[in-house]
């Protein structure tokens, strides 16, 4: 189905590009001269002649657990369906603002208001580097820790995969989809890790113009750390999410929705026939409040198939998708039937400033100017936002009768989009199981 994401027609390709992107972003690229030198640690070599080299593979063995302990967390917050993934994604704050303490710390010191004993035998970056010792223990507690204090920073690509591996078919497609982003994400540490002389060469051939890049990199760590853990790198991440062109939905676009619908068609039932009963996901239940004052549990609406649309009064594409949902309400029996229709916003307040939406009393003004009716619950704090990883607007989800994720989407869609996949939702659960 055109516009929708199942899990028969995930893009790996492009969670794996995400991946490689995710790893220029600006919580990443200051810190790459600490992870290097402290990695390289006690592998200086000092030839005859005076030349320095670092034995590549005992640095690449520190990379490799470096990377695996940013794997293992980006594991974790994928495993929304265990206990250990429920824990880390509940504390996912406490994680965060203790990484955007670390931040804070190493680019205090690395501006040189910070003088600590400790700091000093892992930051300096430039030679000599061979009284710092590292270990596999330590470069894997490394990668772990920095991995929440990146989240921020990532969030809208790293959210997307989250929620296409929580959302997917079966656990193994869920965990593969996780892998492949790592896989991207890490490929250039490792590389790193590779040529670790040439690149510590350079750093010190070009220790003058280094003094101010490490200032300024300090200068920007320490921003960094701020805004990670008082939480205003999320209103950053929401400013740009305006930004952000639709991602990892458009994967049929080039092909005629009848033979879209086709090859989903043929793909489940190869799907059915090859693999035992997948692995479902329910949808995360919440309590909400709509516009009328009517209140609204998730978990209640079992029995029928739920369209849940997070949206914002200022994203056009929110804009232009308002009054196809409008009509199929009303089309749709106003919640009678099978279909429920529910808009989902999340105001700001002085509470909560940072939310993504404009204030509860401009929200219903809008609504109010534009006679929708449909219900529209308030998010207020947020949760409902973070439970389903949202990082732009407009996004779709489609959850069957069961109570299950059944698609999503991000982005725009059509009357005509939204109709086939309420169908196909429709239709998933009606079809006995063999």
């Amino acid at each position: 189905m055109q516009g929708l994401t199942p899990t028969e027609s995930i893009s790996f390709i492009l969670v794996f590009l995400e991946g490689i992107l995710s790893f220029f972003s600006p919580c990443v690229i200051p810190l790459i001269p600490i992870y290097i030198s402290y990695l390289a640690g006690n592998a200086k070599q000092v030839a005859e002649d005076g030349t320095i080299t670092f034995h590549r593979k005992k640095v690449f063995f520190h990379t490799l657990f470096f990377v695996l302990g940013i794997s293992f967390a980006f594991f974790i917050l994928g495993m929304s369906f265990t206990a250990l993934g429920t824990f880390f994604q509940s504390n996912q704050l406490l994680f965060t603002r203790i990484g955007g303490i670390l931040i804070l710390i190493l680019g205090l010191y690395q501006v040189g208001l910070l003088d600590i004993k400790f700091l000093q035998r892992e930051r300096k970056f430039q030679i000599p580097l061979g009284d710092r010792e590292a270990n596999p223990l330590l470069a894997f507690a490394m990668g772990f820790t920095f991995s929440f204090a990146w989240t921020p920073c990532v969030g809208p690509a790293l959210s997307s995969v989250l929620i296409l591996a929580s959302g997917t078919g079966s656990s193994l497609t869920g965990n593969l989809l996780v892998l492949v982003y790592s896989l991207g994400f890490v490929i250039p540490f490792l590389l790193l890790g590779l040529f670790t002389t040439q690149v510590l060469n350079f750093l010190n051939v070009h220790k003058k113009f280094l003094k101010y890049t490490v200032k300024a990199g300090g200068i920007l760590l320490i921003l960094i750390g701020i805004m990670t853990f008082t939480g205003w790198m999320n209103g950053v991440t929401k400013y740009l999410s305006k930004f952000t062109p639709p991602a990892l939905t458009r994967e049929e676009e080039n092909l005629p929705p009848e033979e879209s619908d086709t090859a989903s068609e043929s793909d489940s039932a190869e799907n059915s026939e090859a693999k035992e009963e997948p692995v479902k996901t329910p949808a995360f239940d919440f309590t909400l409040t709509d516009q009328f004052g009517n209140e609204h549990t998730l978990s209640d609406y079992k029995g029928k198939v739920v369209f849940l649309n997070f949206w914002a009064t200022w994203c056009p594409p929110c804009q232009m998708e308002m009054p196809d949902i409008e009509e199929i309400y009303q089309e749709f029996d106003k919640n009678e039937g099978d279909i429920v229709i529910l808009g989902i916003s999340n105001p700001s307040s002085a509470e909560y400033p940072d939310n993504a939406d404009k204030s509860k009393e401009e929200v219903l003004a809008y609504l109010e100017d534009n006679k929708y009716t449909f219900p529209i619950v308030f998010d207020e704090t947020g949760e409902v936002l973070q439970d389903y990883f949202i990082s732009a607007f407009p996004t779709s989800f489609f959850i069957d009768k069961e109570g299950n994720f059944f698609g999503y989407a991000t982005g725009l869609m059509t009357k005509s989009q939204i109709y086939q996949a309420l169908e196909q939702a429709l239709a998933a659960t009606e079809q006995p199981s063999e």
